[in-house]
């Protein structure tokens, strides 16, 4: 079953280009990744399947219900972080939290206990003024807020923005511990390190086009390796003019490129050369979203 399904969807601001054609199928209990840089696509994707901006064409569902149609019942079961979080200054953490609760039909006392569980998790004084907070405790006032309902999807903007590396860390434990009680994730992001730690399958967002979607797994181990060559002497370039090779340099006494195909057609040009040393290794997300950027 698909949690998220869009077809084609769309949205213009007057003429100027938000999101074209879009198509996602984000599977029940998947952490699935959205990847992009800024101006992308992926906020203006993730506001329009929240209903917060109409489309101006195609379709979307969540829970199989269509998002223009049911909006209101679709939103008591997600969860949101939005990449930036403004709230009401003078209200204290612990007030605003329990003003979020009463917008949901869960027991009173079972969101209490899950407040001060969150929050005593992610190390966020509920005592506190938001006008006093950080940007970082003010990203985790958003954590409690868009998880204290125990949401069955669970949609990330940019979440880990202004979090400490500990705290990121317990956070990307807690989305563990959501989708392993059944929730699913859309995590969008432009920190590759984190979709490729975090998600099952990515989606790659460019000026509004989804350009590739894949199994991470595949996306790295199938499909590109990176190879270094030490040599003997200074390669030539017409050595690899070879089709998969891309991302080519070529110094004095070394050779690095990344290289999508068959192994044994690259290490047969490969033993011609006199080489001193080879290493082959897995690129890291990075470096295959430049790829297709650059493409």
């Amino acid at each position: 079953m698909n949690i998220i399904e869009t077809k084609k969807l769309t949205k213009y601001y007057g003429k100027y280009r938000g999101i074209i054609d879009v198509d996602l199928q984000v599977e029940k209990g998947e952490i699935y990744g959205f990847i992009g840089p800024n101006g992308a696509g992926k906020s203006t994707t993730i506001r329009t399947l929240l209903g917060l901006i109409k489309p101006t064409g195609g379709s979307a569902a969540i829970f199989g219900k269509d998002i223009t149609k049911v909006g209101p019942e679709i939103k008591e079961e997600i969860g949101y972080l939005p990449s930036e979080v403004f709230y009401y200054d003078d209200m204290r953490v612990i007030d605003l939290l329990k003003y979020s609760a009463s917008f949901y039909k869960k027991d009173k006392k079972q969101i209490e206990k899950r407040i001060q569980e969150l929050s005593g998790l992610l190390d966020l004084d509920l005592k506190k003024k938001i006008d006093d907070l950080s940007y970082g405790n003010k990203k985790k006032v958003g954590i409690v807020q868009g998880l204290l309902h125990e949401p069955k999807l669970i949609i990330l903007d940019e979440p880990t923005g202004g979090l400490d590396p500990l705290i990121q860390q317990k956070f990307f434990n807690l989305l563990r511990e959501e989708n392993a009680r059944g929730a699913t994730i859309l995590f969008s992001s432009h920190i590759l390190s984190e979709v490729q730690k975090m998600c099952s399958r990515v989606a790659i967002i460019k000026e509004g086009k989804i350009i590739k979607i894949e199994k991470i797994s595949d996306l790295i181990e199938n499909n590109t390796k990176r190879f270094a060559l030490e040599t003997v002497k200074k390669a030539d370039k017409k050595d690899f003019q070879i089709k998969g090779v891309d991302d080519l340099v070529i110094t004095d006494h070394s050779v690095t490129f990344l290289y999508r195909g068959k192994i044994n057609d690259i290490t047969r040009e490969i033993a011609k050369l006199d080489l001193t040393n080879i290493s082959i290794e897995e690129p890291d997300l990075e470096e295959i979203f430049l790829h297709y950027y650059q493409r």
